[in-house]
Formats: C-alpha cells, structure tokens, sequence
C-alpha cells in the first residue's frame, strides 16, 4: 500500500482479500482478519495524512472506506461466499419467490397456510408457527454446516464445482433466513419489532 521507495500511500486495492494480504478463500482465520483490521486500521486512518498531500489524503479515504467494506464482508460467512462468488463470476442474484427449494414447498405452503390463520384470530395456529419456527432454525444450522465443509473443501482443492454446489446452498439459506425472518415477525407481540 506503501511506496517502497518513498513511503507515499498508494490507491488501495478494491479487492478485499488483496487489501488484507489474505489468501484467496472461503474459510478464514477470523482473529487473524481482526488483527489485520485494527493494524491497517491504524496505518490508514485519515488523521496520519492531515499533512500529506492532497491525493494521499483522498488514499486514505479511499482505503479506509474498502477496509471498512472488506472487513464487514469477509468476516461474515455468508457475506464472504457471496463476495467469492461475484468476484469469480457467479450470479449471486437476490432470492425470488419462483426458486423455492423443493425440499421447503410443503413447508412453506404450510407456513403460509399458518399465518393467514394466525393473521384472521385463529391463535391455534401459533403452535404450528413455534414448530415451524423451530424447523426452520434447525434448517437453518443445518445449512451452516453444510456451508462450512463446502468452504473447507473449495480452500483445499480450489474447484470451481464446488463453488457452484456453495451459490445453490446460498440460496437454499438465503431462503430459509426469510422464513424465519417470516415467522419471528408474526410471532412478534402486537407492536414490537421482531427479534
């Protein structure tokens, strides 16, 4: 990031792992990305460069901006595949209603079914909810780990397969997070926010 020659800031690299000094990979060393944070962190900081010249300021702003973007993306799992995958040339779209999960449509039929009880006072339906609620975060675990082997594995052999098994879990996830977003939010009491 630094000049060899004469110490000067140069512009930052927009790539999060390049600008970390981290290897390329879905599993990271979580305190170690810490530590990287807080040491370019303090390196970086635009009060360092209060004095230097106009473009090393604007560096400074610069990089301290794709710190503060690469290290909110890569130290979230989720966010770190998503960013993997669009910077190898994946379509990492938003969910749309059409690309239900197969394995979810009788679920989600169900929960629907639920909500619209819930919703015309047929409180006997929160039953139902609570155990959907908890399908869907036992789901939700379960897809963690599946992730979790997947990053491993893509780290030791680098295939790009395994990249796309990894993006049609992401949307498997992706999915199930909305329903239990769906459910918290109608479980709420009246007037208070979901969890």
């Amino acid at each position: 990031m630094f000049c060899v020659h004469c110490g000067t800031l140069q512009p930052p690299s927009a790539d999060y792992y390049q600008f970390f000094g981290l290897k390329r990979g879905l599993a990271l060393d979580a305190p170690e990305l810490q530590r990287r944070f807080y040491e370019l962190s303090r390196k970086l900081h635009p009060d360092r460069f209060t004095r230097k010249a106009a473009r090393e300021q604007q560096y400074s702003l610069d990089a301290t901006a794709i710190l503060n973007d690469g290290y909110r993306a890569l130290r979230d799992p989720l966010a770190r595949a998503e960013y993997l995958l669009k910077q190898e040339g994946f379509d990492v779209g938003e969910q749309r209603g059409k690309d239900v999960p197969p394995e979810l449509l009788e679920e989600v039929f169900e929960l629907n079914m639920a909500i619209e009880e819930l919703r015309h006072g047929g409180e006997d339906a929160r039953g139902q909810l609570e155990e959907a609620y908890g399908r869907f975060l036992a789901m939700r675990d379960a897809i963690d780990k599946e992730l979790d082997t997947l990053y491993r594995r893509f780290d030791d052999t680098r295939d790009r397969a395994v990249l796309q098994q990894v993006r049609s879990v992401l949307n498997r996830r992706r999915y199930v997070r909305n329903l239990v977003n769906e459910v918290e939010k109608e479980l709420a009491p009246e007037g208070q926010p979901a969890q």
